[in-house]
């Protein structure tokens, strides 16, 4: 989506789970506007947070006018086939991205071929193109290929508007994106971060931030040895906001326990993943 839209609405990470939430890029042209829905990748849910991460998934099959279905080259696709029944039966334009094909190296062709084979059995009515967003291979094309297949209908944003989301999402998705790609095993997936403060002004942005995580353990392991690893959050979040917003942020973060909070129904309302 990020490519699609040109700017970095999504964190990114090489980690599986890294979206949670359903996020709205905006493409708005003198004559056009489309409107693209990232949602969290289809998983079996394991906690009621992922529960939430499926209905995110599964709400945006209730309101698109076109699905783009994205896997890659080494996705198994079996994993996700009660996602896949219903993706087979909607009665709108599904377009199977296969991303990654960068990495595909020796006999490459071949692979994809296989690839494409393999999944035209799956979902024989979705067309199905090979991608890179990386290289921003196929973009272009996939980007045509939308606008013709969008049926027309009056602007539902602002013509300036990038998204849905207000700053303060921003702000709590760039830190956990350092979060996830600074910490290993199941750290990053047990935080949440919530942004209590945020107060601008002309030239600065001032903001407040707390990590949720669900143990003491935990907590110890974010803000490490002296206080070093938290630091190190903190600054790299702190440079990368200071890009997204184009001004001088000063940030405070603050990390609390919240006991087993990705299976605690208030406390995921308390978080905003209440799926409508």
């Amino acid at each position: 989506m990020n490519q699609l839209v040109g700017e970095r609405i999504s964190i990114a990470t090489f980690k599986a789970q890294t979206t949670r939430h359903r996020i709205m890029g905006i493409v708005n042209t003198d004559d056009m506007q489309i409107v693209f829905s990232d949602t969290p990748g289809v998983l079996k849910p394991n906690y009621k947070l992922q529960e939430s991460m499926l209905a995110f998934s599964e709400s945006a099959l209730q309101d698109a006018d076109v699905l783009l279905y994205v896997t890659d080259v080494v996705e198994n696709p079996e994993k996700n086939m009660d996602f896949l029944q219903k993706v087979q039966k909607m009665q709108i334009p599904v377009i199977l991205l296969i991303n990654k094909i960068d990495e595909l190296k020796e006999k490459s062709n071949e692979a994809l071929g296989n690839i494409v084979t393999r999944w035209h059995t799956l979902l024989p009515n979705a067309e199905i193109l090979p991608i890179s967003a990386k290289n921003k291979f196929g973009i272009d094309i996939l980007l045509k290929r939308i606008q013709k297949l969008l049926p027309e209908s009056p602007a539902y944003f602002d013509k300036e508007q990038l998204t849905d989301k207000p700053a303060r999402f921003f702000v709590s998705e760039i830190i956990r994106e350092k979060i996830l790609l600074f910490y290993d095993k199941e750290v990053p997936y047990s935080v949440e971060v919530v942004v209590e403060r945020f107060k601008e002004d002309d030239q600065k942005i001032h903001i407040n931030a707390v990590i949720y995580v669900e143990r003491d353990s935990q907590k110890g392991i974010i803000i490490g040895h002296q206080g070093v690893a938290l630091k190190k959050v903190s600054t790299e979040a702190r440079k990368a906001l200071e890009r997204f917003f184009d001004k001088h942020i000063f940030l405070e973060i603050f990390v609390k326990v919240n006991k087993e909070w990705r299976s605690s129904e208030r406390a995921l309302n308390n978080f905003g993943y209440n799926p409508e």
